[in-house]
Order: C-alpha cells, then structure tokens, then sequence
C-alpha cells in the first residue's frame, strides 16, 4: 500500500483506544476484538475477516514499543517511514501475515502466536507434536479376591488386552527387512499447511496421515499402521489391607508409549467377597458372638475366633448389656503406617428355643426372684410427656 494510505489508517481507532493508551490496554481490547471477529468463529463471514486482519495490523504496530513511536511520530509530522520489519520481501505493500498470527514467524508473530494461544487453545502450529515421545494410555481392569487375601495381601495375576506396538514390525508398519522412509510431502513434520483465503490452516498430512513416515511395503499383520491388538498377563502385588471397591494405582504397567514414550499407568478396581464370620469396619474386623442370659448376667469368659489365628478370650464383666461392644486390639487389618487395627467383639444373647421342664422352672423362679417395678415404666412415662 502506498505511504498515503498507511497514514490514513488509524489503529486507535480500529482497537478502539486512546492514544495514551497503556500496552495492557492495548493487549486487551486487541484479545476481545480477536475473539470477535477471528475467521474460526465467523465461518464464511468475509466482512468479519477483513475486520479481523484490520485489528491484528493494528495490533502489531501498537503492540511493539519502537514501531508504534515511529507511527506517532509519522501522523504527528504527516511524512512516515516505513516501520522496521513491516516489509517483507515478496509482499507489497505493508508485510504483515496473517499465517505468523498462528505460527509465531516473523517481527509480529511471536507476540500474536502467544496470544491466541491463551485465546483460542492454539500456539506455534508449526511446532508438530508427530514426531515427539508420547506416552502410553491408562489402562484399567479388576480383580476379585477372596475376604482373607485382601485382609493379608496377595499377589495376583492379570491379563491385559489392547492396543500396542505390533509384535511382528514392532511398530514401524514396514515389512520384515524393510523400513519406512520420510514423508516426501510433510518432511517427516506429520502436518502440512494450506491456505484458505487470506490465511493458513494447518492439519494431518494427507500422504502420511500425520505419522511423518510413509510405508511402502507395509507388514502383513497390522497393515502398515505399527499397531496391534495383543494381550500378555502381569503379576502385580495387592497390599494388605485393600477394601472392597478401592482403586489400586500400578505405575508404568499401562499400554507402551510410542516413539520412546514411557508406558502408561495400570489402575486395579478390586472387589472382595464376604467372609461368613467377619466382617470389616475401617481398619478392624467385626464380628458377632452368641451368649447366654447367663453369661452377661453373672459374667463369663469366652472364647471368640480371630482371623487366621488362635482364639482369643474375652472377659464378659456381670450384669453385660445385650449388644455391648468389646474391642481387642492387634486383630484387625494392617494399615499403610504399619499399625493394625483391631477386632470388634459384639455379644448377642441366644434365647433358647426348646425349654424341658428343668430349665422353665428355672426361668420361673428367676421371673419371681427379680419381680419389681416394671422395667419399662420410665420409658412410658417419657413418651406421655413427650
């Protein structure tokens, strides 16, 4: 463009500033006017792209300290010279690009590239990630285990099937003694770039479909792609103490990574199944053991079961309550400090069902050795003043 037309522009007023505005300000009316007119959310809109390619010169004249002074001074004086960097060989006119907006190239690009990358999720797409170590999928499974080996730790052994490298090219795509060679369109970059319009897209490389490489004589097994479906079995250590849904992490046992990627990680969903006498509350186990009247009236010790041990004994004090609660320590699950936690105990009387003739006369004389107040008189009261 000729130097007239240059001096006609305004781009305070086409970023809808102030001279004296401040180069935050600047930055910020810039990202909400690119938002607004930037050619991926106006599809087709040609009005909004010229009004997009208005902004983004404005932009790198105001946003460049030495370069704006040198406009000011151009308006200020009417005579301009032409700022530095604004001409490019091969272009006419003023040399600014709008593919440097999105490849960080040129005196403009590195600031506009690092803009839109926080503005709209993008950056140097120059930079290709398709030739870079990428690291392998997560993978998860489950396993189910019995009451004890979760209380005690097991090892276990799981199968695991999907995606990896094929075991036959080991992930090249090319045919035993054969190898790929470099993507003649891409260059190995994975991607190549097109215009559309007065811009530039880029995307997957149509001849290597984004790989870098290309196959001529591709393996037999996975057609040339370097992937396979595979299984293989690991042995992995289940702690003790797992609870029943818990989620075990195993580092590097995921799927492999690609082009010297670390393997990704291995997550256990782990069921336990029940155990007919004990049951489990945090780190102790529970469990449930009959008495008689008796027993919890005048006191007893009795024998209750432990988990893969002896029996231990437990002290019934007299006059127990039905249901109390006793706790022995050491008899529970270990915990991930060391400590282990401890056995609940709870006593349950067991009211004899068959009575002969000795034991109702028994009962009989109880009922009329400990006659008195009703045991339930407090707690109907309670009720009528409530």
């Amino acid at each position: 463009m000729s130097t007239k037309d240059y001096l006609e522009k305004d781009y305070y007023k086409s970023l809808g500033v102030g001279k004296t505005a401040k180069p935050a300000e600047i930055k910020a009316a810039y990202r909400k006017l690119a938002r607004k007119y930037h050619p991926d959310a106006n599809k087709g809109d040609s009005s909004a792209e010229e009004r997009f390619k208005e902004i983004s010169e404005a932009y790198s004249v105001l946003s460049d300290e030495k370069r704006r002074k040198e406009y000011d001074e151009a308006r200020s004086f009417g005579g301009f010279r032409v700022p530095t960097g604004a001409q490019r060989p091969g272009q006419g006119g003023f040399g600014f690009d709008l593919g440097d907006i999105f490849s960080g190239a040129g005196d403009a690009g590195g600031r506009l590239g690092d803009l839109f990358g926080g503005v709209f999720g993008g950056g140097n797409t120059r930079t290709t990630a398709a030739n870079r170590p990428r690291r392998g999928a997560d993978v998860e499974t489950e396993t189910t285990l019995s009451f004890s080996d979760a209380i005690d730790g097991t090892t276990v052994s799981l199968r695991l099937t999907g995606e990896g490298p094929c075991p036959t090219c080991h992930g090249t795509g090319a045919k035993a003694g054969t190898v790929p060679r470099m993507c003649p369109s891409c260059h190995g970059t994975g991607q190549e770039s097109r215009n559309q319009g007065s811009f530039g897209i880029t995307e997957p490389c149509h001849e290597c479909r984004g790989r870098g490489m290309v196959v001529d004589d591709p393996c037999p097994t996975c057609s040339g792609s370097g992937h396979a479906m595979s299984s293989r079995t690991i042995q992995t250590r289940i702690p003790a103490g797992v609870a029943d849904g818990q989620r075990i992490k195993i580092p590097a046992k995921g799927a492999p990574g690609e082009r010297g990627g670390p393997p990704g990680d291995l997550y256990v969903r782990v069921h336990v199944k029940s155990h007919p006498v004990f049951g489990r509350s945090d780190a102790n186990l529970t469990v449930t053991v009959p008495v008689t009247f008796a027993e919890l009236a005048l006191g007893a010790e009795v024998k209750v079961p432990s988990h893969r041990g002896a029996p231990v004994t437990v002290r019934i004090p007299p006059g127990t309550p039905n249901g109390r609660t006793f706790r022995v320590a050491g008899k529970g699950v270990r915990r991930k400090d060391g400590t282990t936690g401890g056995m609940l105990v709870t006593v349950e009387v067991m009211v004899p069902q068959n009575l002969n003739g000795k034991a109702r006369n028994a009962i009989e004389d109880l009922r009329e050795a400990t006659a008195g107040a009703d045991p339930r008189e407090e707690l109907l009261g309670r009720a009528k003043e409530a």
